[in-house]
């Protein structure tokens, strides 16, 4: 990916690791724009960083991405990068479900129907570019599940399987498919922002940049500390670190 020159769609943007990209790709020089569903939360990132664009986008629903994507490119026609960031987390007892999976359905809408609604959707557009990135944001949860979140981790090991599949459609268009790979980060969230375990925040995006900024980059952005779980097979090890992941277990 070129660091530099580029506008960028982030979603997710107006909090967590999210913001964090978009501020940091802002400083090297490029256009980007942040949406998401919080206004309040997208004003006050862009006021804090001038010359960053925001658009409200609630990405868990079909006819939202419909509306915005028009709007988008009509305000940005030179949009050439888009970082399908937006997703949420919540644990879940399979054993207590409610008859309506509302937190099921939500998190399958938002972090894996979102990604691949919006994509579609601006491919035709990115193929017009003279070139064009799309990035995905995984975890490392998508390698070794965390129990207490099937939902979530499912739609992260699929966010992942996508992206090998779209890289692999798009390698003759003029399109580059990376995906970042983010372990436990110091985020708001499930109120991880304070957790010590959690890697801080502005050391993940720091190495992070440092990988999305190498010529050339890497498919698969992986910070050191999320190959525990990222490298888990290869090592032979899934099994342990399954069950260190898993310390506390449903009865």
């Amino acid at each position: 990916m070129n660091p530099t020159g580029n506008t960028i769609l982030v979603t997710g943007g107006g909090s967590g690791i999210g913001r964090a990209l978009a501020e940091a790709l802002h400083k090297l020089g490029n256009h980007v724009i942040i949406a998401g569903r919080r206004r309040s939360a997208l004003e006050e990132a862009a006021a804090a960083n001038p010359g960053m664009s925001w658009m409200v986008l609630d990405i868990e629903q079909a006819s939202g991405i419909r509306s915005f994507v028009p709007e988008l490119l009509e305000q940005f026609p030179k949009l050439n990068v888009v970082i399908n960031n937006a997703g949420i987390m919540r644990g879940e007892n399979l054993l207590e479900q409610p008859e309506d999976l509302a937190d099921a359905e939500a998190i399958v809408a938002t972090n894996l129907l979102g990604p691949i609604r919006l994509t579609a959707a601006l491919i035709p557009h990115l193929k017009q570019q003279p070139g064009a990135t799309i990035i995905t944001v995984s975890s490392g949860l998508a390698f070794v599940p965390l129990a207490l979140t099937p939902t979530y981790c499912a739609t992260k090991a699929a966010i992942h399987s996508y992206s090998q599949s779209l890289r692999h459609q798009l390698k003759a268009a003029n399109i580059e498919v990376l995906e970042i790979i983010p372990p436990y980060v110091q985020t708001d969230l499930m109120n991880g922002a304070e957790d010590p375990r959690a890697m801080p925040l502005k050391e993940f995006i720091a190495e992070t940049m440092a990988l999305l900024t190498t010529q050339p980059t890497p498919p698969e952005i992986a910070v050191e500390r999320v190959k525990f779980l990222s490298e888990a097979v290869s090592r032979g090890e899934y099994e342990k670190v399954f069950e260190i992941l898993n310390a506390q277990h449903f009865e």
